[in-house]
């Protein structure tokens, strides 16, 4: 990855704007998810994370869920966070930018105590997680009509 790619945790309000902007184009305007889905209640107290040029450019974003949050994806083990919402500009695919997403994500966890990072991966992206150190369990299932499984990292 270049080094004018930057992650960073989003808490400025025009950071959140720019996640949920790559998140309709990724998700809502390519993958045609319904916007109502991509959405929701626990976008407010979510850590979301974004990839960003130098220039501002936002190139990616994805959020840490923490908690209650995290434990309705987890099968309920407070100590395990939940990774979700990532997603990469189509322009800045293949730049490394999605790995960046991730271990800040990762990093974020761990400034929380977190001892392991859940997710639910799109079929089709789990050999970039199995990269990154994720191992898939339990079956395949649809999340908006997209065929995923679940993944976890313990961290180290």
């Amino acid at each position: 990855m270049s080094a004018e790619v930057t992650c960073r945790v989003a808490v400025e309000p025009d950071d959140l704007e720019a996640c949920f902007a790559v998140r309709k184009e990724v998700f809502v305007v390519e993958q045609q998810v319904p916007e109502d889905l991509e959405y929701d209640a626990y976008d407010a107290d979510a850590v979301h994370v974004i990839a960003v040029r130098d220039d501002g450019l936002p190139l990616g974003t994805g959020r840490l869920l923490t908690g209650e949050a995290a434990a309705d994806k987890n099968g309920g083990d407070a100590e395990v966070g939940a990774l979700g919402r990532l997603a990469v500009a189509k322009a800045a695919r293949g730049l490394g930018v999605g790995a960046a997403l991730v271990r800040a994500i990762e990093d974020a966890a761990r400034a929380r105590g977190l001892t392991a990072v859940d997710l639910h991966a799109q079929t089709h992206a789990l050999g970039f997680y199995e990269r990154l150190g994720y191992e898939a369990y339990g079956p395949e299932f649809p999340d908006a009509g997209i065929p995923h499984r679940a993944m976890r990292k313990a961290l180290g």
